[in-house]
């Protein structure tokens, strides 16, 4: 079990920070922090993520096959509790965001199995959400 984890920071560079704004503050519900004309913080569900302003930024993402599915990498994104997931999940599914993998199980009835779904924002970095129905099974050996 995971006791008493302090939050990370990750700062990623997008290309438009009103997209990043709308995107991560308005979709996915990050109450913004300080901010400049060049960076926005964010809280990510008690961690501070960081859009860096690059205007030139395209994301390149290549994928590897996990359980059957081409996982872009690189990727970042939240453990979430289930129920936070299922709410996301339905959030994001409302908002007509096109995933890159859609909300499923993964590794179902195997150690690890897990929640997930994967998409990107407007400056194209993938994010994968996922939760576990037993977070011991975040580091479970399969």
């Amino acid at each position: 079990m995971i006791d008493a984890l302090r939050p990370f920071h990750l700062a990623m560079p997008v290309h438009d920070l009103d997209a990043a704004r709308a995107f991560y503050g308005k979709l996915l519900g990050c109450a913004e922090g300080r901010s400049s004309d060049h960076w926005i913080d964010f809280n990510l569900f008690g961690h501070q993520f960081v859009a860096h302003l690059d205007e030139s930024h395209a994301a390149r993402p290549i994928v590897n096959i996990v359980d059957g599915d081409a996982v872009p990498v690189p990727h970042f994104g939240v453990i979430l509790a289930m129920p936070q997931w299922q709410v996301l999940a339905r959030r994001l599914s409302t908002a007509d965001i096109s995933f890159v993998i859609k909300p499923h199980i993964r590794f179902a009835g195997q150690a690890g199995e897990q929640a997930t779904m994967f998409f990107q924002d407007p400056s194209g970095n993938a994010l994968e959400f996922k939760a576990f129905a037993n977070d011991a099974q975040i580091f479970a050996a399969g």
